[in-house]
């Protein structure tokens, strides 16, 4: 990577470190005898997305419309939006229905009807479950709602099965609790599950999140998973404990614009539109970021006790120790290791690799 040539904020991509991760989550699923349908949110690029194809990837999830047509234009036929369907939006979902395989994720009976009457192409219906994150679907006690409204699916529509996300598990505090959520999340889903085939149906259950299923061997119990952060990972994973730094697949090379020694501070070019304003918590303090140097490989090891402690539009405000203050001027650059990997990604518009290599986000 010609560092030298970097002038503003960058989005650098490690492409062997990716299609590790993307590896591991494939033999993992494989040995466990579930489908692996991967969230393609977090990557948002067709090229990424034949690394995934490479490891006998054939269906994938996405988090809209626009992000279904992008894929199925180029040639992944088995879609599902993870993402409450919105009405506004049929036009569209119809004529991406004519060509490919297309999971609809719904909750309640109108939208049921309104897609039933509007749409000339049959699609796969998923009901949504809300495990406890407390943001959309149907409160997993309420089975006899997801009965009620399996039978309002009628051909040549498709009722598929359940569909639910542990977004609570982006909170835990040990290995424990995170494995917890998981046996939790797959208990309550199969006993929704059993209800569903009582009442004559066979669903399908799946479930996507990081944190769980990258602690978690056996996935077994589920029919298919839908992980997406794991791909790159980010500072939050690391600190939730879901992976090591060297996981880290994506980083945003920073200029260094001014360094305060008597504040232990410096600030990079690179500031909420380019980290995006996610952060988790390090120390007991909001934390956008940890810290590298670039090298031949992206960047190296953290920088011990570097942190973003602060973003504008433009600016990060980088906290450091004295000692490694003293080894950067202004002019040189920095490698941010993002807070949330899928969110900074949704800033660019195209990956760099060490080799110079540059790959194309949503086009």
């Amino acid at each position: 990577m010609d560092i030298n040539a970097i002038q503003k904020p960058t989005l650098i991509i490690r492409p062997e470190v990716a299609k590790a991760n993307i590896s591991v989550m494939a033999r993992k699923a494989q040995k466990s005898g579930v489908v692996f349908r991967p969230h393609f949110k977090t990557h948002q690029s067709n090229q990424v997305g034949e690394w995934f194809r490479s490891e006998g990837v054939s269906c994938i999830t996405v988090s809209s419309v626009e992000m279904a047509a992008y894929f199925s234009a180029h040639g992944w036929s088995d879609i599902l939006i993870a993402f409450t369907a919105n009405r506004r939006e049929w036009t569209t979902i119809n004529q991406l229905a004519a060509k490919s395989r297309l999971g609809l994720l719904v909750e309640d009976l109108e939208s049921i009807r309104f897609f039933q009457q509007h749409l000339e192409h049959p699609v796969d219906i998923w009901l949504e479950a809300d495990n406890g994150l407390g943001r959309t679907g149907i409160p997993v006690g309420e089975v006899e709602n997801f009965i009620k409204l399996a039978k309002e699916v009628h051909s040549p529509f498709v009722f598929k099965g359940l569909l639910t996300h542990a977004g609570n598990a982006y909170h835990i505090e040990s290995d424990t609790e995170a494995k917890q959520i998981y046996q939790d999340t797959l208990e309550n889903m199969t006993r929704i599950k059993e209800a569903l085939v009582s009442a004559g149906f066979n669903p399908s259950i799946s479930y996507g999140d990081t944190p769980t299923l990258s602690r978690v061997e056996d996935v077994s119990g589920w029919d298919e998973i839908r992980p997406g952060n794991f791909v790159f990972f980010d500072c939050t994973q690391y600190q939730l404990g879901s992976c090591r730094q060297e996981d880290i697949a994506v980083g945003v090379a920073c200029p260094v614009m001014a360094v305060y020694p008597q504040r232990r501070q410096l600030v990079l070019y690179g500031g909420g539109v380019h980290l995006s304003k996610d952060y988790f918590i390090s120390n007991g303090r909001p934390c956008y970021g940890f810290v590298c140097k670039p090298d031949e490989q992206g960047w190296g090891a953290l920088i011990q006790g570097a942190e973003v402690s602060a973003l504008w539009q433009e600016h990060a405000m980088v906290d450091m120790n004295a000692a490694d203050l003293q080894t950067i001027k202004t002019g040189d650059l920095l490698v941010v290791l993002p807070s949330h990997s899928c969110m900074t990604v949704d800033l660019y518009d195209e990956y760099l690799t060490p080799g110079g290599e540059k790959l194309p986000i949503r086009s």
